[in-house]
């Protein structure tokens, strides 16, 4: 109750800041949509706040705005100064651009590129960027001894009142919007900051709601703070949710959050995704992992939820390009609609074949790896999904069922990394064809039933579905004779029903691949 009373005047000092920032922030970009998530099924009427639509396509430009737009004369020539995962300190950018003032911003050297591109760009000549350290720490670090020997003014992220106060302004666009009450909002949790700022202002208005915060596993600062009655370092901290990774709750967050939050909740990594996937094909936008932090903790909740209104915050877009392979690659290897098998099988023609016929008829194949390794044994790996869950789980029983003796390789490192070994010393006649096939039911099982099955041992097979409408594998064949080989070659047609044979692989590259 002690930590409780201390907590209240800075509330009552949160909510006139956050009536002041109304007049400041709006200088700076306008506010964002507020719009309805549309789900098949049963669930909760779920709302999503737009914040990927702002100015900087994250909500950290109403805070860095906000506290920038109160400096004195005297401070704004002195310059400021902060440190910075990527949002921010585009926030930061925006606002020094706008007002006239010169900006140092200190940030980790693995800060995805979209972000370091779009800080140049929202700054246009007012701000300097460095990189420094590899983790958010270090940047603070690097950005505090700057602040030190220069006499700029430091811009904290999210530890800060007019920081916190500009958050909240998105919480007055929300309660403005005519789409409340809500039963719930799930507020992700980085630092701290957009949570109090929000949950503060909601409460204010909804006494009743219920403010869940969201963290991801392995980055729970705010939870490990609550339970230690103080804010603490962790020891580790995971990077996937680049925006929300903060080894440290802030001490002005913790305090209010104290008061405000309901609980909290921690999502794993594949949750997240699963949510980034969900708000794609729902809204048609791509959330940064730390946007979906909140939807991913509402879906797990979905069923408890239903017919409740429920809001999330969808708090940045600001994601590289080539991540999206990635988060799509974790999607499937995180839910339980897909399951990686290592099988042996008879290392003989056809034995391929029939392993696909018997245990995986109905199965899709996202993954397929196998190189040849023994003389007698083939144990290639497949990455099998479905979308009912009880097809793959009846995978196993069928494989027992027939006689083959299988592994779980389920998230294994090698898989992932698509390390295939092949022996060249184990190939008599090898020959590798690049095919594309159309990603349909049988269509790769046609071109080998019809055209290989009998005549050539499968040794080796790379294919990963990419979501195209074309799937692409890399196939090695063997044959008994030069003769043998040569023959087929010359009569495989270079098309057919679901499939287009590429010209066969060279020689340099199959001697790479053979060793």
């Amino acid at each position: 109750m002690v930590m409780e009373r201390e907590a209240l005047p800075l509330e009552h000092r949160l909510r006139q800041q956050i009536l002041f920032a109304r007049e400041r922030v709006y200088r700076f970009g306008q506010a964002t949509p507020l719009e309805r998530l549309l789900l098949p099924g049963a669930g909760p009427e779920i709302w999503v706040k737009r914040e990927d639509l702002s100015p900087v396509k994250a909500y950290k430009w109403r805070g860095a705005c906000n506290r920038m737009a109160v400096l004195s004369p005297t401070q704004a020539a002195r310059g400021v100064v902060t440190a910075s995962a990527g949002n921010h300190a585009q926030g930061v950018a925006l606002a020094a651009h706008t007002l006239g003032i010169q900006a140092r911003i200190y940030m980790p050297r693995p800060t995805p590129r979209v972000k370091l591109a779009a800080v140049r760009q929202l700054g246009a000549g007012s701000v300097q960027i460095h990189l420094a350290g590899d983790s958010y720490d270090d940047a603070v670090s690097a950005a505090r001894a700057d602040e030190a020997a220069s006499g700029a003014v430091y811009i904290h992220a999210y530890d800060d009142l007019e920081v916190i106060a500009g958050q909240g302004t998105l919480a007055d666009e929300v309660v403005l919007s005519g789409h409340g009450p809500f039963d719930a909002a799930y507020l992700q949790i980085g630092g701290g900051g957009m949570a109090a700022g929000v949950a503060t202002w909601l409460k204010t208005y909804w006494p009743d709601i219920r403010i869940v915060g969201v963290e991801g596993v392995g980055q729970a600062s705010m939870q490990a703070a609550l339970a230690a009655g103080r804010p603490v370092a962790l020891d580790h901290l995971d990077l996937f949710c680049d925006g929300t990774a903060v080894r440290q709750a802030g001490d002005l967050p913790f305090a209010i959050c104290q008061a405000t939050l309901d609980h909290i909740e921690t999502v794993t990594n594949g949750e997240v995704c699963q949510a980034m996937r969900t708000l794609w094909e729902g809204m048609r936008c791509i959330a940064e992992p730390a946007g979906a932090l909140g939807l991913a903790a509402v879906l797990r909740n979905r069923a408890a939820l239903a017919g409740q209104r429920v809001l999330v915050i969808l708090c940045g877009a600001n994601i590289d390009f080539l991540q999206l392979g990635s988060i799509a690659q974790t999607l499937d290897l995180s839910n339980n609609t897909s399951r990686t098998l290592r099988v042996r099988i008879p290392e003989r023609p056809g034995t391929m074949l029939e392993l696909l016929d018997s245990c995986f008829e109905g199965i899709n194949l996202g993954d397929f790896q196998y190189g040849m390794n023994d003389a007698a044994d083939a144990w290639p790996v497949f990455t099998i999904n479905a979308d009912d869950p009880a097809v793959v789980a009846a995978v196993p029983a069928k494989l027992d069922a027939h006689g083959f003796a299988w592994q779980d390789l389920t998230g294994a490192t090698d898989v992932a990394f698509r390390a295939i070994p092949l022996r060249g010393d184990l190939l008599q006649h090898p020959a590798f064809l690049r095919l594309d096939f159309y990603e349909r039911a049988g269509a790769l099982h046609d071109f080998l039933g019809q055209h290989i099955r009998g005549q050539a041992n499968l040794c080796y097979f790379n294919y990963r579905q990419s979501g195209e409408r074309v799937g692409r594998a890399l196939i090695g064949l063997d044959f008994p004779t030069a003769a043998a080989r040569d023959a087929l070659l010359a009569s495989l047609p270079s098309h057919g029903d679901g499939y287009r044979l590429c010209e066969p692989v060279n020689g340099a590259t199959q001697r790479r691949l053979v060793g």
